[in-house]
């Protein structure tokens, strides 16, 4: 069983600015803590659901951006006997625990405003529009911090997209607050609220498909078993590739398995050789960067590209 990792690419993105993703986050924390203790005064003291709706949602956010941070964290550490890949995936779990608290959340929200609609009540506008304005400062911020990170990193983008839901649903909070003052429209509280709680399930839902796949092990959606095979065996002495397996094992690395039948019964420097060539072929056509190869003469086993094993 060969193993080889081309690894001369995969750490030099990841880690160039770790410190400064951590600090990013951090600065997020403390300017969402903020916002929610402000907005559940505020609330209380108004009487605006959506104040609170948002006060909530910010709530949910301090806790998704601690678990990133501690994902953040935790891929930093280095693999040991027990633990053989290290935390990499920590980074996917955050993403998805904070997908599905995104769903969660917005479910309550849409019960809060349904109740809401029914018995509407009056609100104190002015306290909505000061700390609306807090909420859009602060999450404004906080979301042109996460920014970069956001596009290439699952977790990064899962932090990314609980402020910028944030930023938007203060917005919102912010007209609604305006409508009520000039125009008593109190009604307009309500519907914000389940406005901001269909665009949670909106948002959430994609990330937690994308981070459910990663779990499961599934082949990363841009590549296609077929093509790789026919890739390999276009090769000189391969006669055969079976027994695939290829996954994600987080943001950077993605794994192929395979056996694969000789035409020949080749010396191994022979099959280094050819292993040079498998491995050149699957990243720089697949974006595969860990392949493992099983080599096989005559070997009496079942040659299904994909076996039930």
């Amino acid at each position: 069983m060969s193993h080889s990792h081309s690894h001369s690419h995969t750490h030099s993105h990841s880690h160039s600015h770790p410190d400064l993703k951590g600090r990013n986050l951090i600065v997020s924390i403390l300017l969402n803590i903020l916002i929610t203790v402000a907005q559940v005064i505020g609330g209380l003291i108004s009487g605006s659901l959506s104040l609170l709706s948002d006060a909530l949602h910010n709530f949910s956010d301090v806790m998704s951006l601690i678990v990133s941070y501690i994902a953040n964290l935790l891929t930093k550490k280095e693999a040991s006997d027990r633990k053989t890949f290290g935390y990499k995936r920590a980074e996917i779990i955050a993403a998805f625990v904070n997908a599905a608290t995104l769903i969660v959340v917005a479910v309550i929200l849409i019960k809060e405003a349904v109740e809401r609609f029914l018995n509407p009540q009056e609100v104190a506008s002015d306290l909505v529009i000061w700390l609306s304005l807090l909420g859009i400062v602060a999450n404004g911020f906080s979301v042109l911090l996460l920014k970069k990170d956001a596009g290439s990193n699952m977790n990064m983008k899962s932090a990314y997209l609980h402020l910028l839901t944030d930023m938007l649903a203060s917005v919102a909070v912010l007209i609604g607050g305006l409508l009520m003052k000039f125009y008593q429209v109190y009604w307009i509280d309500a519907a914000l609220t389940l406005a901001i709680a269909l665009y949670l399930i909106y948002m959430g839902y994609d990330l937690l498909k994308d981070s459910t796949r990663v779990l499961m092990l599934f082949t990363p959606n841009t590549i296609h078993v077929e093509q790789i095979v026919e890739a390999i065996q276009k090769l000189s002495s391969i006669k055969n590739v079976h027994h695939i397996h290829i996954w994600q094992l987080n943001e950077d690395e993605v794994h192929l398995e395979a056996h694969v039948d000789f035409n020949e019964d080749i010396r191994l420097s022979e099959f280094d050789n050819i292993l040079g060539k498998i491995e050149k072929v699957v990243y720089h056509e697949f974006g595969i960067n860990h392949v493992n190869i099983q080599p096989e003469f005559n070997k009496p086993d079942s040659k299904l590209v994909i076996v039930q094993d």
